[in-house]
């Protein structure tokens, strides 16, 4: 969908709880579903900080090819065919039962109305 880019959580340290998800600032998506974008931050924030005290992140919009191996690897994740299966066609199975403009404009209607402290929707 237009505006929406990849962004990646970043453990500090030798933390774990590396992340990739869309956002276009202000909702997200990732295998949950969609989101409010801060919802989804403090959600990830929180269950990490729950294994180690001190858990810290930076976030980093993805500048780099999530299916090129060697690009994943430089960041310490693993690339596509490193899989015991193929998750590229689980992926497009997941993608293809979701309605995306119905309910990213759901979510982003709950983000910018006049609740939105309401809790994200997650579909």
């Amino acid at each position: 969908m237009d505006g929406f880019y990849g962004e990646r959580i970043i453990p500090g340290g030798d933390f774990s709880g590396n992340h990739i998800f869309v956002t276009n600032g202000v909702i997200a998506f990732d295998y949950h579903g969609y989101s409010i974008r801060e919802r989804l931050l403090e959600h990830h924030r929180r269950g990490w900080a729950s294994h180690g005290a001190g858990w810290h992140c930076t976030l980093e919009r993805v500048d780099f090819d999530l299916l090129d191996t060697a690009e994943v690897n430089r960041r310490k994740m693993r690339g596509p065919d490193q899989y015991l299966w193929d998750p590229v066609p689980r992926a497009v199975r997941f993608l293809g039962r979701i309605e995306h403009a119905k309910t990213a404009a759901r979510v982003l209607a709950i983000a910018t109305g006049p609740s939105s402290s309401a809790p994200g929707v997650q579909t």
